[in-house]
């Protein structure tokens, strides 16, 4: 994956982080806006993975999307909203790693 698509993964996978952060502050507020606002960040995430879908291919741009929001979004749970993990939910998102490392770890030239 070239640089401008590491790039261009930031972005999206920053409107993925933030569109599931709004929507836990809407599970616990209840407004409308709120989930508005979420709404339009998955747009403009969905959006964003399109052109990684199609320059990177489909099991390389959303493997490293899922597991990069995986690992920000339980961040963010325990860090922001004083969520816990259990010690398997911490093997979960370690695997999670491990697997998107196999999935884009470069392959050699067959020929």
């Amino acid at each position: 994956m070239s640089a401008g698509l590491m790039l261009w993964l930031s972005g999206a996978m920053a409107a993925f982080v933030a569109a599931n952060s709004v929507l836990r502050a809407y599970a616990g507020s209840g407004a409308w806006p709120t989930l508005g606002l979420a709404l339009g960040f998955f747009l403009v995430g969905n959006l964003m993975m399109v052109r990684l879908m199609r320059e990177s291919g489909l099991a390389l741009a959303v493997s490293i999307s899922s597991v990069v929001q995986l690992v920000a979004l339980a961040l963010i749970g325990v860090l922001w909203f004083g969520e816990k993990l259990t010690g398997l939910q911490t093997a979960g998102v370690v695997l999670g790693i491990v697997a998107v490392a196999m999935i884009a770890w470069p392959q050699g030239v067959r020929g």
